[in-house]
């Protein structure tokens, strides 16, 4: 899974410190609580006028559906309290009595199903990325091997290995680099507030009260900017140091060629149709990211907890495939299937990957949910990149060209708007992101019963997810080609605005230009066309 870290992440690869903490996303704390849920004309922020459209369209109407959301990422914390009253319950399985009693291929798939855990209760936490899996895999036959003498029917495969070998050897330098900025960075701000709880005569920190402090020497001067530095930036020590140790982990895990940790869930690699393996535990031992995911579809609104979610009739599905590193095709076509086969009308999938060697399994999966009337929401990936040139897998781009009618790709949008409208890091391509979302300094659900804000192209998803799932827990009748319709119609467009393109410093182009729509994601004007198109 990459589709965070990046994010949090990009800006500790540069040299200096504390410059080297310059995240891509804006300071977190001068976004709205909820801007993401604003109207674009009332409130001035490029939200999607979900607060507008329950309070105006739904508050006087009765919801006629509860929809199923699967959220296929890295779990979800069962007991969270904004979220333990909307998930999704299997009533067909007899909880913990060890029988598959739908007889669906899943021993107590209570609440969803873990792709990457083994029936003796493991689970893998940690897995390589698919780039150091081919590389692992292509290493022995090209490692030593003479171009020149390359046998024809060996040269596709010699042409991937120097793709994979040269995309895992720069990514393993870049990510020694950043570790090295990051542990530079952490090292600086420890100092920092240990120099001002000494001078301040206390154990805890805040912005606001170091802002008033008014140092005595240079030492805590130096002091006091680096931390409100760091803060303006949004990073406290907690979450550099959560950086470091996912870094840590990437470099340890992800990036290990020697590293296999499959043996874990038992299922039989050289079988790729293979099904009913995992376990039932689909909170898993890193939730984090799958439960700030589905709080932003699904968070209980009004209950005086936490956040409200976009959705008012929903219920998620967890079905945990993503570990940290990238998720296997195998895991994301089983957990498509699942999905599909168990009542759900809308799949988030917030993850991604630069290679898939078994295409063709997540391809079947996704036309399966095309054919059952099942919609597929992912999140475009987070590298400033066009995803033209640099996919990000899985792509609605089938076998032979032809793209899924049940597809929406989604790029990240900014509160800040203006020029700076598409977030920084978002992935874009006129032709394969349909549509932007919300994506930078979302507050949502995180584990222990906590709040966060996150960034990424991975909150953008669950946005056009909630969207969706709110559009049919009132139409229920409409189809997911319709509903993808409606969505990418009823867009927020913003007429001749240039902005800074992603991955970019200063490059300015059309905002129309990054996607197929051309806008932001709206709620209220897509329940409008909603209620015009089943009036027809």
């Amino acid at each position: 899974m990459k589709l965070i870290r990046p994010v949090l992440l990009a800006g500790f690869a540069l040299a200096s410190v504390p410059a080297a903490v310059h995240a891509q996303a804006a300071p977190a704390d001068s976004a709205a609580r909820n801007w993401h849920l604003l109207d674009p004309a009332a409130d001035r922020v490029p939200g999607i006028s979900a607060e507008r459209a329950h309070r105006e369209l739904l508050a006087p109407r009765q919801v006629r559906d509860t929809i199923i959301v699967a959220i296929i990422d890295s779990g979800v914390e069962v007991d969270h309290p904004d979220l333990d009253g909307v998930l999704w319950t299997n009533r067909r399985e007899v909880p913990g009595n060890g029988r598959d009693d739908d007889r669906n291929g899943y021993v107590d798939d209570v609440h969803g199903w873990n792709f990457i855990g083994g029936r003796d209760g493991r689970n893998v936490k940690e897995d390589t990325y698919e780039v150091t899996r081919l590389y692992a895999q292509l290493r022995p036959r090209f490692q030593d091997a003479d171009s020149a003498s390359i046998p024809a029917a060996d040269r596709a495969d010699y042409a991937l290995w120097r793709r994979v070998k040269a995309d895992f050897e720069g990514r393993r330098a870049e990510e020694e680099q950043t570790l090295g900025a990051i542990r530079q960075a952490e090292e600086t701000l420890r100092q920092a507030e240990t120099i001002l709880k000494r001078e301040m005569g206390t154990t805890a920190l805040t912005a606001s009260a170091v802002t008033l402090f008014s140092p005595k020497d240079q030492m805590g001067q130096q002091a006091r900017q680096i931390f409100l530095h760091f803060a303006g930036l949004g990073y406290s020590l907690e979450r550099v140091v959560e950086a470091r140790e996912s870094t840590e982990a990437g470099v340890r895990f992800s990036l290990n060629p020697e590293f296999d940790p499959r043996n874990v869930v038992g299922d039989d690699p050289r079988n790729p149709t293979e099904r009913g393996y995992g376990n039932n535990q689909y909170e898993g031992p890193d939730a984090g990211h799958g439960t700030h995911v589905a709080g932003i579809v699904a968070a209980e609104r009004g209950n005086g907890q936490g956040i409200d979610g976009i959705a008012p009739a929903v219920r998620i599905m967890s079905l945990r495939a993503v570990p940290q590193g990238d998720e296997r095709d195998k895991d994301v076509a089983n957990a498509i299937r699942y999905a599909v086969d168990n009542g759900a009308r809308v799949v988030n999938m917030s993850f991604g990957k630069s290679f898939s060697p078994q295409k063709e399994l997540v391809d079947a999966a996704v036309r399966y949910a095309e054919e059952k009337g099942v919609l597929l929401v992912h999140a475009a990936g987070n590298d400033g990149a066009d995803l033209s040139e640099d996919p990000n897998f899985p792509t609605p781009l089938l076998h032979g060209g032809r793209r899924a009618a049940n597809w929406i790709e989604v790029g990240a949008a900014s509160w800040q708007g203006g020029d700076h409208l598409a977030a920084s890091f978002s992935n874009y391509d006129e032709q394969l992101v349909d549509v932007f979302a919300p994506g930078v300094a979302i507050l949502s659900t995180v584990p222990d019963g906590e709040i966060q804000r996150n960034d990424g192209t991975s909150m953008a998803a669950p946005v056009v997810a909630g969207v969706a799932a709110t559009i049919l827990s009132y139409y229920p009748e409409l189809t997911a080609a319709q509903v993808r319709q409606i969505i990418m119609e009823s867009a927020t467009r913003f007429e001749g605005l240039s902005v800074v393109r992603p991955g970019s410093e200063d490059e300015r182009v059309p905002f129309a230009q990054l996607s197929g729509t051309g806008g932001v994601v709206n709620l209220h004007a897509a329940l409008q066309m909603a209620e015009r198109m089943t009036r027809r």
